[in-house]
């Protein structure tokens, strides 16, 4: 235990050159980073209500596992995003995942055309439930399904 906790020691110099690293907090409007663009470009929404987000995505081979599958993190990273964007409110503060649960139900190829779909399964206080389901849009065949929890911490009002 003592090799590892002196391994992950941080040093005081390297300690204070990480402190003087500026990131400029991302604001709405901003264009997307690089993961967001690179895991969901292609994304296409289709349809937009209160409490439902319905998207087209075709599987590109970069997402694609070794076998020519999407990859469950590609689907995982989809569960988070679009189980997100069904409750975010433009102007209000974002929301955390508290936990996600996804079931990887068949596999969907490169090409693959996907209907996307996310429902809030409820809303308590600050805390809000979200279904995703993946399926094939050809076959109908469910891909995965993936529930999403978030909180929420408005402004305190003390």
């Amino acid at each position: 235990m003592e090799k590892a906790k002196q391994f992950l020691r941080v040093s005081d110099e390297a300690s204070e050159v990480v402190s003087r690293i500026a990131v400029p907090p991302r604001r709405a409007g901003d264009y997307p980073s690089f993961y967001e663009n690179f895991s969901l470009r292609g994304l296409r929404v289709d349809r937009v209500e209160p409490g439902l987000v319905v998207c087209s995505f075709k599987v590109p081979p970069r997402l694609a596992d070794r076998n020519g599958n999407l990859a469950e993190g590609a689907i995982a990273n989809m569960v988070d995003e679009i189980g997100y964007a069904v409750i975010h409110v433009e102007g209000f503060p974002i929301s955390v995942s508290v936990n996600m649960s996804i079931s990887y139900l068949s596999a969907a190829k490169v090409n693959d055309e996907l209907e996307i779909t996310s429902k809030v399964l409820g809303q308590k206080g600050s805390y809000c439930a979200t279904i995703v389901l993946m399926r094939n849009k050809a076959t109908g065949e469910i891909i995965a399904e993936g529930r999403h929890s978030l909180f929420n911490a408005h402004a305190s009002k003390m």
